[in-house]
């Protein structure tokens, strides 16, 4: 069996992040909710949407290194290699950042994974070969189906309605805030500890 994982988001939240640059910054009162989605709409009410764009360059480059992974999501890539599952991660993501320094966001993130031993024999023994940085959306899609994924783990529902969204791979949102309760299209979860139960649970 092969699980394709998504990166921002899915395994990596970026709330306290989002919250601790922004206020550094001035960018919005430390009373904020520390949630990245209240840093965005926060900025954007006050019309703030370049401050947003250079703040999302800043956190997913030159601050990438204090992204914390969301709990359990290391047992799970860890249970799956103990049960001869391939993993793969598949995200897009922007070589550069639109405003702001010219951080080069696929090895911030690739460094990332080396730094929380995702490739190291003592943490999750992936390889590197098996991670991908697609530049678009399509091209995410493209890979997974490529790839062989049999289920695929994602924090954005757009992503499972494209239309050449592989029709063999299961897919599962990812929701740990709870932002999509409408959402009927395949199973959700709000933590890693529930992804466990849904794709590695043996069958009743």
């Amino acid at each position: 069996m092969t699980i394709g994982v998504d990166f921002d988001n899915t395994i990596v939240s970026y709330d306290a992040l989002f919250h601790r640059v922004a206020a550094e910054q001035g960018l919005i009162p430390a009373s904020l909710p520390a949630n990245k989605t209240a840093v965005r709409d926060r900025l954007r009410e006050l019309g703030k949407e370049a401050d947003w764009t250079r703040l999302q360059g800043e956190v997913y480059g030159g601050r990438m290194a204090e992204a914390e992974p969301y709990p359990g999501v290391w047992d799970f890539f860890r249970e799956c290699q103990d049960r001869g599952f391939a993993i793969r991660i598949i995200s897009h993501k922007t070589r550069y950042p639109f405003l702001g320094e010219p951080y080069d966001l696929h090895a911030a993130a690739t460094s990332w994974l080396e730094q929380n031993g995702v490739f190291s024999e003592s943490g999750c023994r992936m390889c590197r070969k098996d991670v991908f940085f697609e530049l678009t959306k399509p091209e995410k899609i493209a890979r997974i189906a490529s790839c062989g994924c049999d289920g695929f783990i994602d924090d954005l529902p757009e992503i499972f309605l494209q239309a050449d969204f592989p029709a063999t791979t299961r897919f599962v949102l990812f929701d740990p805030a709870g932002a999509h309760p409408d959402w009927k299209k395949s199973p959700s979860a709000r933590s890693w500890a529930e992804l466990t139960n849904l794709l590695l649970s043996p069958s009743p």
